[in-house]
């Protein structure tokens, strides 16, 4: 990332302010690359029967056995979708991944406050057990899925790994996690109104909603970032992530830190020449998936 680059990111701020979102947006869709041809898009497969369960498919032809990365958009747990009409998110995290041999999913997810805690980890565990069932006829190997999610959908993500009773398979039926910017002790996150709209106004419930403790001592390969330019709630998650692997004797959690992004940047750059996540998204899954 060039200085002018990082200059431009930083001047927008950490707070997720309209501007943030829009400028973020605008400046990496100009520079995406493109969906490459020679990627095939299969829309809106239904893994569950409410109206959001459904999910994209991506991959390139002769794919067979691939490893499968599936992607959870965020949107502060009351909004977002796995595709932007006048933009390539997240088509480029699919695309990404179909251009590495692997079989790429978007998906959505029920969303608060209609749905609140636990629907989007429930709905992970429905997609985990439909491509336990169905990905092998689309060049996928159900034995090598990994689930990657950003803000709320990291917390989504870590909502199932952590959670043994959502599991659809021994272990999680994962071969890794990977977690964006995401928020794993509820009970010192910030009370803003979307972890109200998900956890409730009770706050005395909140931490029976953390994940923390369940990832510390998941078997599941993980894998965990941070932006430099994240807002300060995602930095003391962040933190407490470091905090929790501590005092477990774990040592230092797979976290990494991303230099110059803000908190949408990294899922939104892959495809960009500004891509940092995508390299280290594929190192993850080659190592974890031998």
């Amino acid at each position: 990332m060039t200085p002018a680059t990082r200059n431009f990111i930083r001047a927008l701020g950490t707070e997720l302010s309209p501007q943030l979102m829009q400028e973020t947006k605008r400046f990496l869709a100009e520079r995406f690359a493109g969906l490459d041809p020679a990627v095939r898009i299969s829309r809106d497969h239904a893994y569950g029967p409410h109206e959001r369960h459904r999910l994209d498919l991506f991959s390139r032809q002769g794919a067979a056995g691939a490893p499968v990365l599936v992607f959870v958009h965020g949107g502060g747990f009351v909004m977002g979708d796995k595709r932007a009409p006048d933009a390539p998110f997240y088509d480029n995290i699919g695309a990404f991944a179909a251009g590495q041999g692997w079989i790429g999913v978007t998906m959505n997810y029920r969303l608060a406050p209609a749905h609140p805690w636990p629907a989007g980890s429930q709905d992970v565990a429905a997609v985990v057990h439909w491509l336990k069932q169905n990905i092998a006829a689309h060049g996928g190997d159900p034995a090598r899925i990994f689930i990657m999610g950003q803000s709320a959908g990291a917390v989504h993500v870590a909502g199932y790994v952590a959670d043994p009773r959502l599991h659809v398979a021994l272990g999680s039926g994962l071969a890794g996690a990977l977690m964006i910017s995401g928020s794993y002790d509820v009970a010192r996150a910030d009370a803003n109104p979307f972890h109200l709209a998900y956890y409730g106004e009770d706050r005395h419930a909140w931490p029976g909603c953390s994940t923390l403790d369940g990832l510390v001592t998941s078997p599941v390969p993980l894998f965990f970032s941070v932006s430099e330019f994240d807002g300060a709630d995602f930095q003391r998650q962040a933190a407490l992530l470091v905090a929790g692997w501590q005092q477990a004797g774990k040592g230092f959690p797979p976290l990494y830190r991303l230099t110059g992004h803000n908190h949408l940047s990294p899922a939104q750059a892959i495809g960009t020449p500004l891509d940092s996540l995508g390299p280290l998204i594929h190192d993850f899954v080659v190592t974890a998936g031998i």
